[in-house]
């Protein structure tokens, strides 16, 4: 019986939620999908990050020393991981239905790991390259390097 209601309350959660174009994020190969899930979980909390706006899902995966450095239109951005963070509007983008977002790839070595991350937009698509640090026993993405590429 009280799987019943779990399965209700699930289903409940799911028709209340805003429509996504997918899970928040996909394996994009096996390999990625093998990855220990402890390291794949800053990645999987930004990519729902970026599927919801949810502030609390990208302060998951950034150590609050995190940077972010990338290029835009051919201008240098950086920032911190709280200044990013803030830009997360609490909700998902009016476009989510046709946003693609995927772990590319991932490589652990010992405490150290990088992904490479691709969000696939209508107007826009961004390459992240994510350095990640195990700290206190827990994974977080230290640092944060992207390319956006416009579609147009």
């Amino acid at each position: 019986m009280k799987s019943i209601a779990a399965l209700a309350f699930a289903a409940g959660l799911m028709t209340s939620a805003p429509a996504l174009a997918q899970d928040h994020w996909i394996a994009h190969n096996a390999e990625v999908a093998a990855v220990d899930a402890a390291v794949r979980a800053p990645l999987e909390a930004y990519l729902t990050g970026h599927a919801t706006g949810a502030q609390e899902a990208f302060r998951a995966a950034f150590h609050p020393d995190a940077e972010l450095w990338g290029t835009r239109n051919g201008a240098l951005i950086r920032m911190t991981a709280e200044e990013y963070v803030g830009r997360a509007s609490g909700a998902p983008a009016a476009d989510e239905a046709q946003r693609r977002r995927w772990i590319e790839s991932v490589e652990v070595v010992g405490d150290t790991a990088y992904a490479k991350i691709v969000l696939d937009y209508p107007a826009v698509r961004f390459t992240d390259w994510m350095t990640l640090m195990k700290i206190d026993g827990r994974w977080l993405i230290v640092n944060k390097a992207f390319l956006a590429e416009p579609k147009s």
